[in-house]
């Protein structure tokens, strides 16, 4: 049973805030790590269920300002790749225990952070040209997959809408209207795996400040704060979470 703590809230409040600025402002490629921030004081499946409905509130909460500001073909070819990309999640969940899902978890936040530090760094070259739109469908499964088993769908995505040169906002609204549909294909299969309780539910209710609260600055800050600053800062804290995570499957 989750055990609504001083420690929990100590913890969730600011992972949450976090992720609210993260989608908020940055293209939601960075707000898992709320969900591995969780997972290192609770049992990984109650941290997934936890954050899927703030997620959605810092989805609705969004969508609104960057309204009719996403380039359509490409979110709409991630959108339809997203559901088997879930139904694929659901049989792994299933099929897997805690310390598998923490193996799991860290790794891909550990992944994560060293893909960034490729691209940075030149090791790892974007795309020259740009990607079919077809192949918004295979990213888009592979969000769907990713972002079911750790709310880690924007990896993926970032691979896709980069290759396709958006500009900012545009790259921004699609990542929102993308993942505000993959979290609703989302919760029915959350549901019904027990991912959901009344305590689940009372830990929303007291973090939905917090998640408005990211989303209203995230919204903000994606015209004032530099990216590099604020992912800086993720990526260093994505490496520790994602580390210590591993390390506690291992063990």
């Amino acid at each position: 049973m989750l055990e609504l703590s001083p420690m929990f809230f100590l913890v969730a409040a600011p992972a949450v805030t976090f992720a609210g600025i993260s989608k908020g402002g940055f293209g939601s490629g960075a707000a898992f790590a709320a969900a591995t921030i969780l997972a290192l004081v609770i049992e990984p499946g109650q941290a997934l269920g936890v954050m899927l409905p703030l997620l959605m509130l810092v989805d609705a909460a969004t969508l609104r300002p960057y309204w009719r500001r996403w380039s359509w073909p490409e979110s709409r070819a991630m959108i339809l790749g997203g559901l088997p990309g879930v139904a694929l999640g659901v049989a792994f969940y299933r099929a897997v225990d805690a310390d598998t899902m923490r193996l799991l978890i860290g790794g891909i936040a550990v992944a994560f952070v060293l893909w960034q530090i490729g691209q940075r760094s030149g090791l790892i070259r974007p795309f020259e040209r740009r990607l079919p739109v077809w192949a918004g469908l295979i990213a888009g499964a592979a969000a769907g997959f990713t972002s079911f088993v750790s709310h880690a769908g924007g990896p993926p995505a970032a691979v896709y809408l980069l290759s396709r040169q958006l500009d900012k906002t545009r790259y921004q609204a699609s990542t929102v209207l993308i993942f505000w549909a993959i979290n609703i294909f989302k919760f029915v299969p959350y549901a019904f795996l027990g991912m959901f309780t009344l305590q689940t539910a009372l830990a929303d209710l007291l973090l939905a400040p917090f998640a408005i609260l990211g989303a209203w600055l995230g919204v903000r800050a994606h015209w004032l704060v530099p990216e590099r600053l604020f992912f800086g800062l993720t990526y260093a804290l994505l490496l520790v979470t994602g580390g210590k995570l591993i390390l506690d499957g291992l063990a």
